[in-house]
């Protein structure tokens, strides 16, 4: 079976390096809040699955991010193993709060973005680009954000211009801020933050930071039923990624899974997460 021909456009609708636009052009429906108007759950209908909570850490040299495991639909727990903390690129990430389901398809299309523009121009956007892009991504799901599907994630990376790590986070209309230390969205974000605002420090060190966003997440879990805690049964522990200059890599499980049972059984903890 022959593949369908590549779409060509006139010069004055060419849509350029962006696959959003191109997206718009031979497949609206594909694009984030598509049909929201049909898409508003019926009285009745099974709860929308929610994923929480995630975190951003700025640290010295680059950024490391977490996110718990746990998704819950309504008062019942969806998913013990989902994941939230998805590479962008090589030297970024994106971490996701909110609708699941949207959220997930919002990151793809937020990764074939990315992609799509280094293919065409040969050569990748600045991070704050990259930021300014996945707003306008967050700010197409509004109208599917105003029927209860909301999505609102955190982007950091790399900046080699800067050589620094960066953090931003959004609110539902695509706003995007950037927050020069830490940030964490999600049910469980205020607790989370609370417990990093306590420890954080402008030159803190990778491993401290790593640590700090696993402690930050086991004290999230304490306060927040949407946020699952570390399954020790299970093997279950949060997923954690660290971007620096040498790009993005997620933490092996058996890495995690050590520092968690580290910090639960520390004794300035009493051997419990709180």
């Amino acid at each position: 079976m022959s593949e369908p021909p590549l779409p060509t456009f006139p010069a004055s609708f060419d849509p350029g390096p962006s696959f959003v636009e191109l997206l718009r052009r031979v497949a609206p429906h594909q694009l984030p809040g598509a049909g929201a108007g049909a898409a508003a759950p019926a009285e009745g209908a099974p709860p929308t699955v929610h994923g929480t909570t995630v975190v951003a850490i700025r640290c010295a040299g680059g950024v490391v991010m977490a996110g718990d495991r746990r998704a819950t639909a309504g008062h019942m727990i969806a998913s013990r193993r989902i994941e939230k903390v998805f590479p962008a690129d090589d030297y970024s990430g994106v971490a996701i709060a909110g609708a699941a389901g949207p959220a997930i398809e919002m990151v793809k299309l937020f990764q074939t973005q990315l992609e799509h523009y280094e293919k065409v121009q040969g050569d990748a956007l600045s991070l704050e680009g990259k930021a300014n892009q996945l707003g306008l991504l967050v700010r197409s799901n509004l109208p599917a954000a105003m029927q209860g599907f909301v999505v609102v994630p955190l982007f950091a990376g790399y900046d080699h211009a800067r050589g620094r790590g960066r953090v931003f986070s959004y609110d539902v209309t695509g706003g995007r801020y950037e927050e020069i230390d830490f940030q964490a969205q999600g049910s469980g974000s205020i607790h989370a933050r609370n417990w990093i605002k306590a420890s954080w420090r402008d030159d803190i060190a990778r491993d401290e930071a790593i640590d700090l966003a696993i402690r930050a997440l086991f004290a999230a879990a304490d306060e927040d039923t949407a946020t699952g805690g570390p399954d020790l049964v299970r093997r279950i522990f949060p997923t954690v990624a660290v971007i620096d200059a040498d790009g993005y890599r997620a933490l092996p499980d058996e890495d995690v899974e050590a520092r968690s049972q580290a910090l639960l059984g520390s004794p300035a903890r009493g051997g419990e997460p709180s």
